[in-house]
């Protein structure tokens, strides 16, 4: 089986319900498509795989992941791919925020005392809170871009960001290729399912840990 006709396997390898053309994630289906067209070029499958990061990460981890078990992406590319297309898109939202602090009348919406009150408990803070926001759920877009609109350092910013996505990133990777092939020999049709547990699981013990960090700055403070 070639690369390209492995990951589209994979994606049709969702539940018959996700495949039912009314209810099937386009999200999983364009990245199975920009992996699939890239194969044969290197550069171009670095620029699939940072396009994938931008839709959904956490698929685009476990997808690449199994292409490279394939061998139809070198592993150096995948994971270089992978964390950097992250930490722009991290940074991006980093950029928006600052953005919004220059729309005119935001003073009315938030005034000036209040940011500064929030910028003041935030700079000392930005490194807990990045690593911490990259593991909960829904946090990274409201956190990210509160930093840009509070001007939390950006050196720290983006070393936080880079880190925890290293480290995430990296272990979502790490058991994707350890445990692709089993997934795919054991459970068949509900291949799935495995993918999805295994990513449950990841997130338990990053917001474990996070509550750990947080406690541990709470505790801290004077």
């Amino acid at each position: 089986m070639t690369g390209a006709e492995r990951i589209w396997w994979l994606a049709e390898g969702l539940p018959q319900s996700r495949r039912n053309p009314a209810e099937e994630s386009p999200a999983i289906a364009a990245l199975a498509a920009l992996l699939a067209a890239s194969l044969q070029h290197p550069a171009l499958q670095a620029l699939a795989i940072v396009a994938g990061t931008f839709v959904l990460e956490d698929a685009a981890t476990v997808l690449t992941a199994l292409e490279v078990q394939s061998g139809g992406i070198a592993l150096p590319v995948a994971l270089a791919a992978l964390v950097g297309g992250i930490v722009l898109g991290d940074i991006g939202l980093y950029g928006l925020g600052r953005l919004s602090a220059l729309v005119p009348g935001i003073d009315r919406l938030v005034p000036r005392r209040r940011r500064d009150l929030g910028a003041a408990w935030l700079h000392p803070r930005t490194a807990r809170v990045v690593v911490a926001s990259r593991f909960l759920p829904g946090m990274r877009l409201p956190t990210y871009t509160a930093c840009g609109f509070l001007r939390a350092p950006f050196r720290v910013f983006t070393l936080a960001t880079a880190g925890a996505t290293l480290a995430w990133t990296s272990s979502l990777f790490a058991l994707s290729l350890w445990l692709g092939d089993a997934l795919l020999a054991w459970l068949g049709a509900w291949r799935w399912a495995g993918v999805l547990f295994l990513c449950l699981a990841l997130l338990a013990l990053g917001r474990l840990a996070a509550r750990k960090l947080f406690s541990a700055g709470r505790a801290g403070t004077p």
